[in-house]
């Protein structure tokens, strides 16, 4: 299959300013052959219009084998998913990007649409989609070391929050630090990475085009497309399947020595609790894998920064303007401006995307 990498000028105008925008230039850039469905969302935009995930099939409808793009997991970083997504369609409709025989491309658009809109990392309900998937009917996995640091969470004097990080992390280790902060919590609704009560939109609907399109009987190259974490443009193949699995095999073999493991601690990230990987391992075979594309941006410190301010500020009232604000602030960590960045990303989602469709027909 021919290189994806220069058949188009990289578009940097593809990155939205909003959700409107980017649901609608995703839309618009749909044909008219390809399967398109849409999943109302509760709530509003901060402009009252609705919300929706989009999903959209390209390609023969009984294929065998599945590429599936993931965007807007986590809401705000929605506008790197939309782009990504979007680039793609354009190959797609400049004749540059050709499905191999028996496979289709099944994108999902904004598949947390309230955070995306509002620029927030979680829903409307404060659930982290990417910490949703357990059972809900066993008890709640615990993080006691996330209770112990919660106190830190909302003192208004970052210092003070950084000291006491800074303490923890001495005690405990780096990783047990980044652990407890962001490997999931299921206590409290105000707090980040928080994973709910119960099953989110976004796993709702995944769960609903798993078995729409028999998603259990196919080869699948899923790639979920996240930002904020990492080195600055680069986009990190993370694998969340155990180390010894088939399917990390498979990775290894579509994306080369790239590929990095949370289980083995050769990632940026930390395994963590609930991940929506874990919806879609239980379907796969052994032909089949699931990766996250990271791409980073600042560092791990500034996310944590970011994003508990984020959340003390959704746990007042009577503050629109400074949540605004804050917004911006969002915005700017998960999707910066910087033009080099993007053109980074745009290049290394049809690398990915490429890799994919060929690992997939080998």
């Amino acid at each position: 299959m021919p290189s994806l990498l220069f058949a188009l000028a990289l578009d940097t105008s593809l990155f939205p300013a909003n959700y409107a925008q980017g649901r609608r230039r995703w839309l618009n850039a749909l044909s008219g052959d390809m399967g398109w469905c849409s999943f109302p969302c509760a709530g509003e935009s901060p402009e009252g219009e609705a919300l929706f995930t989009d999903s959209a099939w390209l390609g023969a409808a009984d294929a065998a084998k599945v590429v599936v793009l993931i965007a807007g997991t986590h809401g705000v970083e929605g506008f790197v998913g939309s782009a990504i997504e979007t680039d793609a369609l354009a190959l797609l409709a400049a004749g540059h990007l050709k499905l191999p025989e028996d496979t289709a491309v099944l994108l999902i658009h904004a598949l947390t649409p309230w955070g995306y809109a509002w620029s927030r990392r979680c829903d409307g309900d404060g659930v982290d989609l990417n910490r949703n998937v357990v059972d809900f009917a066993k008890p709640l996995p615990e993080n006691p070391a996330y209770e112990s640091l919660k106190p830190a969470f909302m003192l208004a004097d970052s210092h003070a929050r950084q000291q006491a990080f800074a303490e923890f992390g001495q005690l405990h280790g780096r990783v047990a630090l980044e652990q407890a902060i962001s490997g999931g919590q299921y206590t409290d609704p105000l707090g980040p990475f928080f994973g709910g009560f119960a099953p989110a939109h976004g796993r709702r609907v995944v769960e609903d085009i798993i078995q729409k399109y028999s998603l259990a009987q196919r080869d699948l190259a899923v790639i979920d497309l996240h930002s904020g974490l990492g080195s600055f443009g680069y986009g990190e193949i993370i694998c969340d399947h155990q180390p010894d699995s088939p399917a990390t095999a498979v990775a290894r073999r579509w994306y080369g020595d790239s590929v990095t493991l949370p289980f083995l601690g050769t990632s940026s990230s930390v395994p963590k609790q609930g991940l929506l990987d874990y919806a879609w391992h239980t379907v796969m075979n052994d032909r089949s894998c699931y990766i996250t594309l990271e791409f980073g941006t600042y560092p791990t410190g500034q996310l944590f920064e970011v994003l508990l301010q984020d959340h003390q500020l959704w746990a007042q009232t009577d503050n629109d303007a400074a949540r605004l604000a804050h917004s911006q602030l969002m915005r700017h960590h998960f999707c910066p401006e910087d033009q080099a960045w993007r053109e980074m990303v745009l290049f290394r989602g049809r690398q990915v995307l490429g890799q994919a469709l060929r690992g997939l027909v080998v």
